[in-house]
C-alpha cells in the first residue's frame, strides 16, 4: 500500500512537473505572440504613416506638350509661357516639355495622342478637337462671330456652351479643355490676285483636313486640298497647291511670303485654339496642383489673346514690307460675295447638324 502511494506521489509529481513545463512553454509562446503582434502593429502603423506621407506630397512629374506651330508664333510663345507658369505655380512639381513644329505628330495624331495618353497636352483648332468630339467643329464655322470678344466669350472654358462640349469630350475621349486663346482671323493667300469666288475657280487651295475647313474652301470657289500644316510650305513652293488660308501670325511666322505673293483679307474664320490635356493626367493631380495649373492657364489665355491682337496689325505691315500685295475691301475684295457663298455651302452641309448650336452661339452677348 505504501509502495503504491509512493508510486502515485511520484506520478503526481511527474505530472505536476510536466504541467509546469507546459505552462512555462505556453507563457513563453504567449509572450512571443504578443511581441509578434506588437511588431506587426508597429509595421502596419509605420506603413500607413509612410503611405499617408507619400500621398500627401505631390510627385514631381514631367509632361509633354505637342503642337504644330513655330516657336516664334503666338501659339508657340503661349505654349512656352504656359510651361513656365505651370512650373512656377506648382513650385516645380509639374514640368512641361514643349515640342513645336509637329515634332510629335501632325494635327490629327497629336490630338489622338492626348486622348490615349501618349502625349499629355496639345493645342489645336476646334475642328481638330472635333475629330474626337464632333460638335467642337461648329466653333470653327466661318463668319459666325461678331468680334474677338464674342469669340472668346463663347470659347471660354467657363461658358455654358464650352462646359457642355468639354463634358462630352471628357466622357467620350478622356481629354479636357484646359484653356483657349485667340489664334487669329483667317485670310486667303495665293500667287495671284483674288477678288471674288469666281477668281478661285480650279485653283487648288490647302484646307485643314477637317470637314468645316474643306467646306469653307470649297464655298469660296476653290478646289480644297486637305493637307497638314507641316506639309503646306513645301507644297506651296513646289506648286502642288496654289494657295492656303491662315491667320496673319501663321502666315508671317511660317514665312509664306517667300512662296505666296498675294494676301486677301477675307477674314472668313475668327478662330480660337483649345489647349487640351489627357483626363487621367488631370485626375492624378491634387486639388492644389489643379488650381495652380488653372491659374497658369487663365494667365496664358489672357496674354496670348492680347498678343495675337497686337501682332495682327504689326505683322500685316511686315508682310507688306516683305513684298506681299495685300488686297482688302478698299482694293476691290468682295467680302459680301465671299460671305454669302461660304455661308450657303456651310449651311447646306452643317445647318441641320449644328443649327441649334449656332443659335446658342449667336445669342451670346
Amino acid at each position: 500500500m505504501r509502495k503504491l502511494e509512493r508510486i502515485v506521489r511520484r506520478e503526481e509529481s511527474a505530472e505536476s512537473n510536466r504541467l509546469c513545463r507546459e505552462a512555462k512553454i505556453k507563457i513563453k509562446e504567449i509572450g512571443q505572440m504578443k511581441k509578434l503582434h506588437l511588431s506587426l502593429l508597429f509595421f502596419v502603423l509605420t506603413a500607413i504613416l509612410i503611405i499617408g506621407t507619400v500621398q500627401g506630397a505631390e510627385k514631381t512629374v514631367t509632361l509633354r506638350y505637342a503642337h504644330m506651330n513655330a516657336d516664334s508664333s503666338v501659339a508657340g510663345i503661349q505654349a512656352t509661357l504656359f510651361a513656365q507658369l505651370v512650373e512656377k505655380y506648382t513650385k516645380g512639381q509639374v514640368k512641361i516639355l514643349v515640342y513645336p513644329n509637329s515634332q510629335l505628330g501632325n494635327l490629327q495624331q497629336v490630338t489622338e495622342a492626348v486622348s490615349t495618353g501618349s502625349i499629355a497636352i496639345c493645342h489645336n483648332t476646334m475642328a481638330a478637337i472635333g475629330s474626337l468630339y464632333e460638335d467642337f467643329g461648329a466653333l470653327d464655322t466661318p463668319y459666325l462671330y461678331r468680334d474677338v470678344n464674342h469669340l472668346m466669350k463663347v470659347c471660354s472654358p467657363d461658358s455654358p456652351i464650352m462646359k457642355e462640349l468639354n463634358a462630352g469630350l471628357v466622357k467620350s475621349h478622356n481629354a479636357r479643355v484646359l484653356y483657349t486663346f485667340y489664334f487669329g482671323t483667317r485670310h486667303l493667300t495665293s500667287k495671284k490676285a483674288i477678288y471674288t469666288p469666281a477668281d478661285l475657280k480650279d485653283l487648288r487651295i490647302r484646307a485643314i483636313p477637317f470637314p468645316i475647313y474643306t467646306a469653307t474652301v470649297e464655298g469660296m470657289g476653290a478646289v480644297a486640298v486637305p493637307l497638314d500644316w507641316s506639309e503646306t510650305p513645301a507644297a506651296l513652293a513646289s506648286g502642288t497647291i496654289n494657295g492656303q488660308e491662315n491667320p496673319i501670325d501663321t502666315i508671317y511666322s511660317g514665312k509664306l511670303y517667300d512662296v505666296q505673293s498675294h494676301l486677301m483679307l477675307t477674314g472668313h474664320i475668327m478662330a480660337a485654339e483649345a489647349v487640351i490635356m489627357n483626363q487621367d493626367v488631370w485626375q492624378d493631380f491634387s486639388p492644389a496642383i489643379r488650381q495652380a495649373i488653372q491659374k497658369a492657364a487663365a494667365e496664358t489665355s489672357k496674354k496670348a489673346t492680347a498678343l495675337t491682337s497686337e501682332k495682327e496689325a504689326e505683322e500685316l505691315a511686315q508682310l507688306k514690307d516683305k513684298g506681299m500685295i495685300v488686297i482688302g475691301p478698299n482694293n476691290g475684295l468682295k467680302i459680301d460675295v465671299f460671305k454669302k457663298a461660304v455661308t450657303n455651302e456651310v449651311n447646306k452641309r452643317f445647318g441641320a447638324k449644328y443649327g441649334k448650336l449656332y443659335k446658342e452661339i449667336q445669342a451670346v452677348k
